[in-house]
């Protein structure tokens, strides 16, 4: 009886300690934006990571002399990669660099970016595949004159006026790596398209904007919420900003299918966590279809599961031995799994330790349980309530079931055939405007 109610227990508190450090993110993040007007962040955030790192602002990030260096991994991009070169290249100055590495291309990618002005890379390599090795060439590319600072981005996001020389004069100022918010977005369609397959694009539409909602807690929500805890966050793969003397220690030589998620982690160990810049927004858009979707969200869930197992206690012994709290808040958040497997998780733990403890007169792990669970919905509601009620009615939120059920054959996927090799999202033909 001792030993099983031990293990109910230790099941329950493992349950509740990522329902309540995300609820801790949410409530966090709310009380952020609450607080302190958009218009202000920037400035915040330069004045607290100075403080953070006992330095005073550099000058040089507010000089335009300082040289960027913009690389942009593109694997098969010939659909999107003029549109987003013709974004970024007004954004940069003349000493500025935007390098395009065209990675194991069959299509046109390499010829549009050099007609559109970048300085093109091509790499074959039929072993080392996927962005970590397409980083790596970059790097070592612009080794030879080195930067003040590199920006990665990805050839299908959009990037606002200005969103390069943010992010970069963040990274000189504070010396760390910087994130900015990377959202998607979900396809409009015509009023002819939907009235041709109607079933199917709304079954279609609700997975489109719980899984947006799920995003935007990840990258924005949960971010804000640690930076007003004056906490590091994690890298979300695109927008992200290095000083050259971070980014020159790095290996990004990997096949990693979150190498993003990896190098925070890497940098955060050796004492450069990734901080968070609210003013930058990425965005990117959803893949095209529920196929290419799937196959998008189990790469990164995939990865996200397999980082768990091996940085979770790596980032907890190194808290420990390093006495650091930003490296605790880091293992805790990353012990936070996708949304949906998260409230997967709740119903069937709760379940089963209900049962269990309800046959053996044991009230302690229900009573944990339904506190996780309380924690849970407490986070998901506030978190729509302040950040996302125009992106995504009542109606919709509450077909959070309907995701969830999407989503169960990727999680189980992973316990027979886990993904372990970068497969690239099929892109839109033509963005929405």
């Amino acid at each position: 009886m001792i030993l099983i109610n031990a293990l109910l227990l230790v099941l329950a508190i493992a349950l509740f300690i990522p329902c309540g450090m995300l609820l801790l993110e949410c409530l966090s993040a709310v009380t952020s934006s609450l607080s302190r007007s958009p218009s202000g962040a920037r400035s915040r955030l330069g004045t607290n990571l100075s403080k953070r790192l006992g330095k005073t602002s550099s000058t040089a990030a507010d000089d335009e002399a300082f040289s960027v260096a913009v690389i942009m991994p593109a694997h098969n991009e010939a659909e999107v990669i003029v549109e987003t070169l013709a974004a970024l290249t007004p954004q940069l100055y003349p000493q500025d660099r935007l390098i395009v590495v065209a990675d194991n291309c069959t299509d046109n990618t390499a010829q549009l970016a050099r007609k559109a002005g970048a300085i093109v890379i091509e790499r074959t390599d039929d072993l080392r595949r996927g962005k970590g090795y397409a980083l790596d060439c970059g790097l070592r590319f612009v080794a030879a004159m080195p930067p003040a600072a590199v920006v990665i981005v990805d050839a299908d996001c959009q990037f606002r006026k200005g969103s390069i020389r943010t992010l970069a004069s963040e990274a000189i100022t504070s010396q760390r790596p910087v994130q900015g918010v990377y959202l998607i977005e979900c396809p409009t369609q015509s009023s002819a398209q939907r009235s041709n397959t109607q079933q199917l694009n709304t079954q279609r539409s609700v997975k489109e904007a719980v899984s947006t909602f799920a995003f935007k807690v990840k990258n924005l929500v949960r971010p804000l919420g640690l930076d007003h805890l004056g906490l590091p966050c994690l890298l979300t793969g695109t927008g992200m900003a290095f000083p050259w003397s971070v980014m020159s220690t790095v290996d990004l030589a990997s096949s990693s299918i979150v190498e993003d998620m990896k190098l925070g982690f890497d940098l955060a160990i050796a004492g450069t966590p990734p901080a968070m810049c609210s003013t930058v927004t990425v965005v990117g858009p959803l893949p095209p279809s529920n196929n290419d979707a799937k196959t998008q969200r189990t790469r990164w869930e995939h990865g996200h599961l397999q980082l768990i197992s091996h940085y979770g206690p790596q980032l907890f012994g190194q808290a420990l031995v390093q006495g650091r709290l930003d490296l605790w808040a880091i293992a805790l958040d990353l012990l936070i799994p996708p949304l949906s497997l998260l409230v997967t998780l709740w119903i069937g733990v709760t379940l089963v330790v209900t049962l269990t403890s309800g046959l053996l007169g044991l009230w302690l792990p229900i009573f944990i349980c339904w506190a996780a669970g309380t924690a849970l919905a407490g986070a998901i509601v506030a978190a729509w309530a302040r950040f996302a009620q125009s992106d995504l009615d009542l109606k919709t939120l509450l077909s959070v079931p309907v995701y969830v059920l999407w989503k169960i054959p990727v999680y189980l996927k992973f316990l027979s055939e886990p993904q372990v090799e970068w497969v690239r999202t099929r892109r839109q033909v033509q963005r929405d405007k």
